[in-house]
C-alpha cells in the first residue's frame, strides 16, 4: 500500500476528478484506495484548494518507490495494537476516578484487554448531567457536582468536540481513540479529516455508547462517587485503596486519576496526602464573538459559505510588548459562550458548537499567558486560588446571579466601561450584564489583550470590530497544576497512583485526553501482570519535570 500525500484540485472538483488525479499520479490505475486525509489550502482566498492524501494499492509498488519521490511514500500502518490482554480468571480490578475523555479511554482500553475496571465519577451520567447544566444555563441554579466540569464525558462534552491535536502519534492511539469513537456513533469523516469536530448532541449519545461496551465487557460504574481520600501503605506509601463519598472503602492497588482540570477538592486531598505535585503554567482571558459570516469573510473571501468548507475557524496569536502572548483558544465557530462554573459565587466561560456548527456568532477565547510567578502565595495549588480570584470577582461584576460580565471591543480598547451592547448579541446564558472586565483581569492581562485586538485585526480584518463582545472571565484554559509521573505513567513517590489527562497536566483537549488515558492504561496493564512497559511506550508517557 502507497500514501500519497499533497494531492491538490479545486473547491469544487468532481469525485471522478480526485479518482484520475490518484491515477494520473501512480501513472495505473490502482487496484484499490481511500482519502485518508482531506485539508485545504486558503493562503489564495480566490484560489482555495482542497488538499487530499490517499492510500493507494498496485500490483508492483517497487518501481514507484525507487523514485524517491516525496509524495509517495509506503503507507503507515493503521491499526492500533494492544499491549496485554488479561489471562483467564484474572480476578484484581483497576480503578479509574474520572469519566471524562481521559477516564472513559482509559476504562475502555484496559476493558478491552480483559481487565474489568471500576469506573467512579463524582458527577451524573451524561444524560442526567446534561438537565442539571441547563438549570444554570436557563435558571440560574449551580449544582457543584453535575455541571459543564462534573460527570460522565467531562468538561469535553459541553465543547465543539474538536478531535484534533498537535501530539505525535507513533503508536496510533490517536488513530484509536478516532476509531472508537465511530464504532460509537460518530461520522467516518472523522477519520479523514483534517480539522474533524463531533458537537455536543453527537457526543452525548457516544458517550453512553462506550460506557454500554465498557460494562458489556465487565466493566463496572459508580456514579455520585467522589474519591475521599487515597489509602496508603505505611513505609512504602504503595496505594491500598479510596475511600469514598458514601463512607465505604474501595480496595485497589491501581488506581487512574483522570481527574479533568477543575478537581480542586480532589487536588487538595492528594496534596495533603504528600503526592508530588506542582504548580503550572496556564492561561486567562475572556471569550470573544463575532458574527460567524465576518470570520468567514475573512478567512475565506469570495468562497465564504461554501458547503464543502463549512464555518471558518482561526488561530491567532500575538507576542506583546510586556512579555505575555496572546492568543486564541478553543476556537468554536457557529457556536455560543457557555456557562462552565463549578463552584457557588463564581463565573466561568467556556465555548461550544454542535455538529451543525449553525448558530449566528462564532466564538473564541482570547487568552494570556499566566505561570507560578504570577500566583499569590506558593505551593501547588496557588494557581487554583488565582484562579477562584478571578472567578470570584467576574461573579461580583455580571451581578451576583451568574450572568457573567461583558465589554464590547471598542469599549474595551478606549479604556471605558461599557454601559450597552451593539450589533453583536452575545449568546452566553442565563445573560451578561455590560461593565468593565478590566474589574475582574490583572493589568497585565488588560494590557496585552489591548495590544492584541489590533494585531488580530489586521490578521483576521473584522476581529477587532467594535460591536463584537468579550464575555468574562475564562481560567479553565488547562489544570493549573501537575501531578507528577515517572515513564511507567506512576507517581514517583504514590506506587499505584497513575495520574493521567487534563488534570493531571498531561493533555489538553479531548484528543489528547483520550490518548493519554490509553498511554496510562497500557502502563496499568503491564503492572497488573508484573511486566515491564516497553521503551518504546515509555518514551511517550509525557514525563516532565519543569513546568512544561
Amino acid at each position: 500500500m502507497l500514501r500519497l500525500t499533497e494531492i491538490r484540485l479545486p473547491l469544487d472538483h468532481t469525485p471522478a476528478a480526485l479518482a484520475e488525479a490518484v491515477r494520473e499520479r501512480l501513472g495505473a490505475r490502482p487496484l484499490a484506495w481511500q482519502v485518508v486525509r482531506r485539508g485545504y489550502d486558503a493562503r489564495q482566498k480566490r484560489a482555495i484548494r482542497l488538499v487530499y492524501s490517499v492510500d493507494a494499492l498496485l500490483a508492483d509498488e517497487a518501481p514507484l518507490l525507487a523514485l524517491n519521490d516525496p509524495r509517495i511514500r509506503p503507507a503507515p500502518a493503521m491499526r492500533y495494537d494492544f499491549v496485554a490482554h488479561a489471562p483467564e480468571g484474572f480476578q484484581e480490578r483497576p480503578v479509574v476516578v474520572g469519566a471524562g475523555p481521559c477516564g472513559i479511554f482509559a476504562a475502555l482500553l484496559l476493558a478491552q484487554m480483559g481487565f474489568r475496571p471500576i469506573i467512579l465519577e463524582r458527577g451524573q451520567p451524561v444524560r442526567v448531567r446534561t438537565k442539571d447544566t441547563w438549570g444554570l444555563w436557563r435558571r440560574g441554579v449551580l449544582n457543584p457536582e453535575s455541571n459543564v466540569q462534573f460527570g460522565e464525558g467531562g468538561a469535553g462534552t459541553f465543547s465543539d468536540g474538536k478531535l484534533y491535536s498537535q501530539i505525535r502519534d507513533p503508536l496510533l492511539h490517536g488513530r484509536k481513540v478516532l476509531t472508537e469513537f465511530v464504532k460509537a456513533g460518530a461520522p467516518e469523516e472523522i477519520l479523514y479529516l483534517s480539522k474533524p469536530h463531533i458537537g455536543t448532541f453527537r457526543l452525548v449519545s457516544m458517550v453512553e455508547n462506550i460506557r454500554a461496551e465498557i460494562e458489556a465487557l465487565g466493566g463496572e460504574y459508580r456514579f455520585g462517587t467522589r474519591m475521599e481520600e487515597v489509602l496508603l501503605e505505611e513505609g512504602t506509601r504503595a496505594v491500598r485503596g479510596l475511600r469514598l463519598s458514601d463512607g465505604s472503602v474501595l480496595a485497589a492497588r491501581h488506581v487512574v486519576l483522570a481527574l479533568g482540570h477543575s478537581a480542586r477538592d480532589s487536588f487538595a486531598m492528594l496534596h495533603a496526602a504528600g503526592v508530588a505535585m506542582q504548580a503550572k503554567p496556564f492561561s486567562i482571558g475572556v471569550r470573544i464573538e463575532h458574527p460567524q459570516g465576518v470570520i468567514d469573510l475573512a478567512r475565506f473571501g469570495p468562497s465564504a459559505g461554501h458547503p464543502v468548507l463549512g464555518p471558518a475557524d482561526y488561530k491567532l496569536v500575538h507576542h506583546a510588548a510586556n512579555g505575555r502572548a496572546v492568543y486564541s483558544f478553543c476556537m468554536c465557530p457557529g457556536g455560543k459562550v457557555v456557562a462552565a462554573a463549578s463552584e457557588p459565587g463564581r463565573v466561568v466561560t467556556n465555548g461550544m458548537s454542535q455538529y451543525s456548527r449553525a448558530e449566528f456568532n462564532a466564538n473564541a477565547g482570547m487568552v494570556v499567558n499566566v505561570g507560578p510567578e504570577d500566583f499569590p502565595g506558593e505551593g501547588p495549588l496557588a494557581g487554583i486560588e488565582f484562579q477562584r480570584r478571578l472567578e470570584s470577582l467576574a461573579f461580583e461584576a455580571g451581578g451576583g446571579d451568574y450572568r457573567a460580565p461583558a465589554q464590547r471591543v471598542g469599549d474595551f480598547l478606549a479604556g471605558r466601561p461599557s454601559t450597552s451592547l451593539g450589533a453583536v448579541t452575545p449568546s452566553y446564558k442565563p445573560g451578561v450584564t455590560p461593565t468593565d472586565l478590566s474589574r475582574c483581569l490583572p493589568d497585565y492581562a488588560v494590557a496585552a489583550m489591548r495590544e492584541a485586538l489590533p494585531a488580530f485585526g489586521r490578521q483576521l480584518p473584522g476581529f477587532d470590530m467594535a460591536d463584537a463582545v468579550m464575555t468574562g472571565v475564562e481560567t479553565r484554559t488547562s489544570s493549573p497544576l501537575r501531578i507528577r509521573r515517572t515513564d511507567l505513567c506512576e507517581s514517583p513517590n504514590t506506587p499505584g497512583l497513575y495520574p493521567a489527562g487534563e488534570g493531571a497536566g498531561y493533555a489538553g483537549g479531548i484528543l489528547s485526553a483520550g490518548v493519554d488515558g490509553i498511554r496510562v492504561a497500557e502502563a496499568v496493564a503491564m503492572a497488573l501482570l508484573g511486566r515491564d512497559l516497553p521503551q518504546e511506550r515509555r518514551r511517550h508517557a509525557v514525563v516532565t519535570e519543569g513546568w512544561g
